[in-house]
């Protein structure tokens, strides 16, 4: 059974939050399995999140839940070894609605 790999020692980074408000929708929201809160970017064309793990993991599959008329159109998850340049993995295509979404299926990656 899969768990999540996002831990307290997960460093996290975002593109953007919407208005520069990191109280009511900053990347804290992203991972505090709460639904009513969430993170919210900024408007533009390219928005990213970055997660720094604190020890290596095996990634099989992203979990990805947008707000419905606000999800992005194609989604790319880029990795790299530590101090290494970014490289595609992986593109999918979120469907525009609030329900989470797991089908992002992925062959294990490991990243150290």
């Amino acid at each position: 059974m899969a768990s999540s790999l996002i831990c307290s020692r997960t460093q996290s980074r975002v593109s953007s939050v919407l208005n520069r408000d990191v109280k009511q929708y900053g990347k804290k929201f992203m991972f505090d399995c709460n639904e009513e809160t969430c993170w919210n970017s900024d408007q533009g064309d390219c928005q990213w999140v970055l997660l720094e793990f604190p020890q290596p993991v095996n990634v099989s599959k992203v979990k990805l839940q947008f707000q419905g008329g606000f999800s992005a159109k194609t989604c790319r998850l880029e990795g790299c070894l530590k101090d290494g340049d970014l490289m595609r993995l992986s593109q999918f295509y979120p469907e525009d609605n609030n329900c989470l979404q797991i089908s992002f299926l992925l062959t294990d990656l490991t990243f150290t």
